[in-house]
């Protein structure tokens, strides 16, 4: 049995009753349910659709997300999160590198990083080394007036973690920034890299190993082993190149507002919802949520 769910962006939902239901005809799918009034409904279904992929196509014209998935197992253990651009809404090296008067500089090797167009241990240690000197106070500095979360995070950790599951936000940032981000969502654990000071200026260097992709692996399989659990048992989320290696792994990757040719490896693609998609995901209804 499989579960088509359909869901809008939740500070405007606009999720047409008489479309949904024209999709359920179409597709011989069972009952239709609300998971939240005009912004997320499901219905089960017997087999995958031939045509899914062409009507993902016309909704995402129309604002709205379409994934459609087993139903069995769809209900995650834990949460395997990046950061950047996932579960706050800013890429913080680009942040630093705009306090440093490198922004545009280190946002183009960012950018081409997250898409896969350069290896990301060599543009990390190439943005870090443009921002020597950088006076280390302006890392709170950018936390306090920069970093905004992104919407829906709290609630999916939550409601998660309510519900007996686990959350690790893994990214390939700095710590400076995870532990405060990790503490305002409620993370269970987080892990980032460090980046090396000295007399309070930033030294251009970043602490050796550098978490990049395989890292976010690792913590897959260390986490999974810790708790016991299955990797089919793990929701991960991101957006970047660095992200596809526990995007595939984990039982569902979740492709968050990512990169062309991130979301293009991923059958999972959530480009109008927040955050609180992958709850809708897992089959939670609004009125589930630990948090609104």
């Amino acid at each position: 049995m499989f579960v088509a769910t359909l869901l809008t962006n939740p500070t405007a939902p606009a999720l047409d009753t008489a479309l949904v239901e024209s999709l359920r005809n179409a597709w011989a799918g069972e009952e239709i349910i609300w998971l939240s009034p005009d912004e997320a409904a499901e219905f089960n279904l017997s087999t995958p659709p031939g045509n899914q992929w062409e009507v993902w196509a016309d909704l995402q014209a129309m604002g709205v997300d379409l994934v459609v998935q087993p139903v069995d197992g769809r209900r995650k253990k834990m949460l395997l999160a990046d950061m950047d651009s996932t579960m706050i809404q800013q890429e913080c090296i680009d942040e630093l590198a705009d306090e440093a008067g490198v922004g545009e500089r280190v946002k183009d090797i960012t950018a081409r990083a997250m898409n896969g167009e350069l290896d990301f241990e060599g543009a990390l240690i190439e943005r870090v080394g443009l921002l020597k000197g950088l006076d280390e106070a302006v890392i709170d500095q950018v936390l306090n007036t920069r970093i905004t979360l992104m919407p829906g995070g709290r609630a999916l950790v939550a409601t998660m973690r309510e519900n007996g599951g686990y959350a690790a936000l893994v990214s390939g940032g700095f710590t400076a920034f995870t532990a405060r981000v990790a503490e305002l969502i409620g993370f269970d654990e987080n892990r980032a890299n460090t980046l090396l000071a000295a007399d309070g200026k930033l030294t251009g260097e970043v602490q050796r190993p550098i978490l990049g992709r395989e890292a976010k692996v690792e913590s897959l399989e260390r986490i999974t082993a810790q708790l016991g659990i299955a990797e089919s048992d793990v929701l991960a989320v991101g957006d970047g190149a660095n992200d596809l290696g526990m995007l595939h792994r984990a039982g569902t990757g979740v492709a968050l507002h990512a990169k062309p040719s991130v979301a293009a490896e991923c059958e999972v693609r959530i480009n109008h919802g927040d955050l609180t998609a992958l709850l809708y995901l897992q089959g939670y209804s609004r009125a589930e949520f630990a948090v609104s």
